[in-house]
């Protein structure tokens, strides 16, 4: 067996049943391995977003990309099925697209749409992958999954001199992200994040041509939903 995997795996279960956090110390402890080569080997799990740090809060959790494979094994459909019946009232309540999305690997993976009844309508179906740039979808996953953050500026340096930051920010702050023009020319989006027991467990994205959603009309759309979301919890 290969040692420095093996110890990754140790440290990984034992963050799992030490109720998902653990300090350095009650690592490497528990591993049987020294500090210094306990903090290399999460700071590796860190960066690939196998575990993850939180504000004000010095113990090691389990990261968005570990709870990613959890999910992809376990409840998308029930999941799918919980949220359903929420796509269906932000649909009928504003006439336009709406999916639920969730992260799969690095891309996003749509799991459920209802498509507008309108002529002129974002197409969305249930199963398709795409990419996280330029994607109000993938701007909540990157505001709120540091994992994901961490590995789309890796593939995407260029970013790094854009208004990306500004950008997650404003979707921290405001729990809504907002696309105008920028996945599809002539097309507009917001998304806003599921949350259950503090970790982002999917997204609600709603599109449609921008004429009838102007920023305005999308911002009301984005409380609608959260509005909606809230009922489902």
């Amino acid at each position: 067996m290969i040692q420095s995997i093996e110890r990754a795996v140790a440290i990984l279960e034992f963050i799992a049943s030490n109720g998902g956090a653990a300090r350095l110390t009650e690592i490497a402890n528990e591993v049987g391995i020294s500090k210094t080569t306990a903090h290399n080997i999460v700071n590796t799990l860190l960066h690939l977003g196998y575990a993850q740090k939180q504000q004000g809060d010095m113990r090691y959790h389990l990261g968005g990309r570990i709870l990613n494979l959890a999910r992809v094994m376990g409840d998308d459909n029930e999941l799918r099925l919980r949220w359903h019946p929420v796509l269906e009232r932000i649909a009928q309540i504003t006439g336009e697209t709406v999916y639920l999305a969730v992260p799969s690997g690095d891309e996003v993976l749509y799991l459920d749409a209802i498509e507008s009844s309108l002529t002129l309508r974002t197409g969305c179906v249930a199963g398709t992958r795409e990419s996280m740039k330029d994607s109000a979808i993938g701007l909540v996953f990157l505001a709120f999954m540091s994992g994901f953050r961490q590995r789309f500026i890796a593939k995407y340096p260029e970013l790094l001199d854009s208004n990306l930051e500004n950008q997650i920010q404003a979707v921290v702050e405001d729990n809504y992200a907002l696309d105008l023009e920028n996945h599809t020319a002539g097309f507009h989006c917001v998304a806003i994040p599921i949350q259950e027991n503090a970790d982002i467990r999917a997204c609600l994205g709603l599109s449609g041509p921008a004429f009838r959603l102007p920023e305005e009309r999308l911002k009301e759309a984005a409380q609608i939903m959260l509005d909606e979301s809230c009922l489902n919890k």
